[in-house]
């Protein structure tokens, strides 16, 4: 009975090591960028593999990141209860773990989807785990603006995987994500400023203080607003992503707004924080929905 238990833990606690919310939010934008990238139905190979390979890219890249910041992590709040910092999983093993997926992935996208695919997910699986979190993680308050093209990617390499190129369209969704991921990311660093200072790492609160970054979420903010509305403007969408875009929009300037000035609201980070997830989730979504709204009107 005891083994069973602890094989059971041992396949949650790698289960964990994949950040699979993370990973959900990033295969799911891919997945629109498929849809997207064509008119019709994009094939049911195209889906299947893409999302695969993708998912195991980004699976790996997180498996690295825990085992990069695994020093860190154990001085975290946020952190510290990861199966790394408390000693259920070896680093080599998250290691060895990490490189299998990422092997995998290579093979899938390489040798199912397509070279283009495959190296793009290897150029942002690398931004990620190794530029971002090894180099600019601790070099710069920018950190999170420069390495957010490395997450700003799946919708491309989703769009990729079906046509096997890239196309201004699919910049234009890589760039809603970049300009999401600062206000997104600096909502939470506001919510955990002395903890990234007992680390030593210089997310912008720690390095140029709240107030500043308090401005910045919003002007970032305003910018996400004006470029959400560009997939309409293009003839990318129609009104039913419109409307949500506009809607959704207001609710997170709100929130930035609401950041800027109830400065003595110790919450209002974390729910920002929180909703800036469900907001790129119900965006994405949205573009979908239409995108399919539009093709029965089509036909």
């Amino acid at each position: 009975m005891s083994t069973n238990i602890e094989r059971l833990t041992d396949w949650r606690d790698y289960y964990e090591l994949t950040k699979p919310r993370v990973v959900m939010l990033i295969v799911f934008t891919a997945v629109v960028g498929m849809f997207l990238a064509v008119p019709g139905w994009p094939g049911a190979w195209a889906l299947f593999f893409g999302t695969i390979g993708i998912g195991m890219a980004a699976s790996a890249a997180a498996v690295f990141n825990h085992v990069l910041d695994a020093r860190i992590d154990i001085h975290m709040l946020r952190t510290r209860g990861r199966p790394l910092p408390q000693g259920r999983v070896s680093e080599s093993n998250a290691l060895m773990f990490a490189s299998a997926i990422c092997v995998l992935s290579m093979i899938v996208l390489w040798f199912l989807v397509n070279p283009l695919t495959a190296a793009l997910t290897f150029a942002s699986l690398i931004g990620y785990a190794v530029v971002y979190t090894v180099f600019l993680k601790r070099a710069t308050p920018q950190n999170i603006v420069i390495g957010g093209a490395a997450g700003a990617a799946p919708p491309v390499l989703g769009w990729t995987a079906v046509t096997g190129e890239i196309t201004s369209s699919a910049l234009l969704l890589f760039l809603i994500v970049f300009v999401w991921t600062p206000p997104h990311f600096w909502a939470l660093a506001i919510a955990r400023k002395e903890e990234y200072a007992k680390v030593g790492i210089p997310m912008l609160p720690v390095t140029h203080g709240e107030a500043y970054t308090r401005l910045s979420i919003l002007l970032y903010t305003i910018l996400l607003v004006v470029i959400t509305v560009l997939p309409y403007l293009t003839g990318m969408s129609g009104l039913i992503y419109l409307g949500t875009a506009l809607v959704l929009g207001a609710i997170f300037l709100n929130y930035a707004i609401r950041m800027k000035i109830e400065t003595d609201d110790a919450e209002l980070p974390m729910r920002t924080f929180r909703f800036s997830i469900t907001y790129l989730a119900i965006l994405f979504a949205a573009l979908l929905v239409d995108h399919h709204f539009l093709l029965q009107l089509i036909i």
